[in-house]
């Protein structure tokens, strides 16, 4: 599966569309021991397991 880079969210991005939220690396690879959160309307992603990471929205 190929991963479109818009796709990636940078930790601290607010007014992101509200859903679950799974961590993922920097080019959007798998990795282990990641975070999935869930976010409401206008909040804000938190920090990643590591720098560098992003998150991604789950379908």
């Amino acid at each position: 599966m190929k991963i479109d880079q818009k796709n990636l969210h940078k930790p601290g991005t607010d007014n992101l569309p509200p859903g679950v939220y799974k961590e993922v690396g920097p080019r959007g690879g798998k990795i282990t021991g990641s975070k999935e959160v869930h976010i409401a309307e206008g909040h804000r992603l938190p920090p990643t397991n590591k720098a560098g990471n992003k998150w991604i929205k789950k379908d």
